[in-house]
C-alpha cells in the first residue's frame, strides 16, 4: 500500500513539475493578492474629498477649518461660496464632505453660546461616511475644548484649576497603533489558502475524470482509499508550503508581528488543510467537468468568506446566519491565525477552535471519502 501510496504522490508531484501554468497559477495570484488587500484593505480613511462654505468669515472659524486640513484626514477640494454650490459638489460626486460654518459662529463663540456649523455627508458608503464623521467630531471638540480654556485663560486665570477635566488613559493591546493591515494579513493568508487548497483537490480529481485517466488509474492495482491519500497528500504539504510563504511575506513585507508559538499555528494550519481538502475533495465527486467544480467551488468559497468574520463582524450578523458559522472552518482559522499573530495565545486559549476544525475536518473528510468511493462504483 505504501509504495502505490507514493507512486500517485510522485506522479502529482509529476505532473505539477511539467505543467508550467498550474505552477503559476500556485504561485503569482496568491502573492498578488495578498499585496493587493494588505495596501488596499483598511479600516482607516483618508484625504476624504471635502468641500467648504465659511459664512462667518472670522479667525475663529479659519482655525476650525484649518485643523481639519491639518489632520491630513480630509482634503480640501473646492471653496463654495453659497448653500447651492455647497449642495452642487456632494450632489455630483465631486465632494465626500461638505462642512458650512453659519454666520455668528465666533460671535457666540465669545458671547459663552452654542455655536453652530454644518456638516454635510454622502452616505452612499456608510462605511466611509461614519468614520469621516467620527474624525469630524474629535476636530471639532478638540476645537471647542482648546477654545474654551484659552478663553478661560484669558479672563479668569485663577479659575482654571477649578474646571472638572477627565482624562481617559489609553491602553491599547496587542495594536497599538491601530493599524488595521495587522488585522486583515492574518485573514488575508486564511482566505487564500482556503480558496487554494478546496481548488487543489476539487480540480485534480475532476481533470482525471475529464480527460479518463481516472477510469485508467482505477483498473490498476491501486485501491480508492491510496489514490485518495496520492491525491490529498501532495495538495496537504503544497498547502502547508503557501502557507508557510505566505506568512513569510506578511511579516516580513507588510511587518505583522507574529509573537505565538510556530507549533500552534502549524497545528492549526494542518486542521484546517484537512477540512479545505475534504471540501475539494467532495465537490470533485459531485462534479464531472472543471467547469462544475469551478462553479461549486465559487458556491462554497463566497459565502464561507463572508461568514468567516474576516471584515465583517459575525456578532452583527443575525441569529441564523451566526449559527450557520458555527459549520465554517475558516471562521476558526482566522481566530488561530490573529490570536497566534497578534496575542501570541497557546492551545490553552485555542483548543475550543481546534478541536472544531478537527471535528469538521474529519466529517467533511469521510463524507467525501465514502461518497468518492460511491461515485466510483
Amino acid at each position: 500500500m505504501t509504495s502505490r501510496v507514493l507512486h500517485m504522490i510522485a506522479k502529482e508531484f509529476l505532473q505539477l513539475r511539467r505543467d508550467r501554468y498550474a505552477r503559476i497559477r500556485l504561485l503569482v495570484p496568491p502573492l498578488v493578492q495578498l499585496l493587493m488587500f494588505g495596501y488596499a484593505a483598511t479600516f482607516e480613511v483618508h484625504r476624504v474629498q471635502t468641500v467648504i462654505l465659511d459664512r462667518d468669515h472670522t479667525q475663529e472659524s479659519r482655525d476650525l477649518l484649518a485643523r481639519l486640513t491639518a489632520s491630513g484626514r480630509f482634503e480640501v477640494t473646492a471653496v463654495a461660496s453659497n448653500e447651492r454650490e455647497l449642495v452642487e459638489f456632494v450632489d455630483h460626486g465631486h465632494a465626500t464632505l461638505g462642512v458650512q460654518i453659519h454666520p455668528g459662529f465666533a460671535e457666540r463663540l465669545r458671547s459663552g453660546e452654542t455655536a453652530q456649523a454644518q456638516v454635510i455627508l454622502d452616505s452612499t458608503n456608510s462605511n466611509t461616511a461614519l468614520i469621516a464623521l467620527r474624525y469630524v467630531s474629535q476636530i471639532g471638540n478638540g476645537f471647542a475644548q482648546d477654545w474654551a480654556r484659552d478663553r478661560l485663560v484669558r479672563t479668569a486665570p485663577a479659575r482654571l484649576h477649578l474646571v472638572p477635566s477627565v482624562a481617559l488613559a489609553e491602553r491599547p493591546w496587542y495594536n497599538p497603533q491601530f493599524d488595521s493591515r495587522w488585522f486583515f494579513v492574518p485573514g488575508v493568508i486564511g482566505s487564500l489558502m482556503f480558496v487554494l487548497t478546496v481548488n487543489l483537490t476539487a480540480f485534480a480529481v475532476v481533470r482525471e475524470r475529464e480527460i479518463g485517466t481516472l477510469e485508467q488509474i482505477m483498473v490498476t492495482p491501486i485501491r480508492p482509499v491510496e489514490f485518495i491519500l496520492g491525491k490529498t497528500l501532495p495538495s496537504f504539504l503544497i498547502g502547508l508550503a503557501l502557507a508557510f510563504g505566505i506568512t513569510l511575506v506578511g511579516t516580513v513585507w507588510f511587518r505583522v508581528p507574529f509573537r505565538g508559538n510556530p507549533l500552534v499555528l502549524l497545528l492549526g494550519t494542518s486542521l484546517f488543510l484537512v477540512t479545505t481538502l475534504g471540501t475539494g475533495l467532495l465537490i470533485s465527486t459531485l462534479c464531472r467537468t472543471q467547469q462544475q467544480a469551478f462553479a461549486s467551488s465559487f458556491f462554497v468559497m463566497t459565502p464561507a468568506f463572508i461568514l468567516s468574520g474576516f471584515s465583517f463582524p459575525i456578532a452583527s450578523m443575525p441569529r441564523p446566519l451566526q449559527w450557520l458559522t458555527l459549520i465554517n472552518p475558516l471562521r476558526y482559522f482566522l481566530v488561530v491565525l490573529r490570536s497566534t499573530f497578534l496575542k501570541g495565545v497557546g492551545l490553552s486559549v485555542l483548543w475550543p477552535n481546534m478541536l472544531a476544525m478537527a471535528a469538521l475536518g474529519t466529517v467533511v473528510l469521510v463524507v467525501s471519502v465514502l461518497r468518492f468511493q460511491k461515485s466510483l462504483d
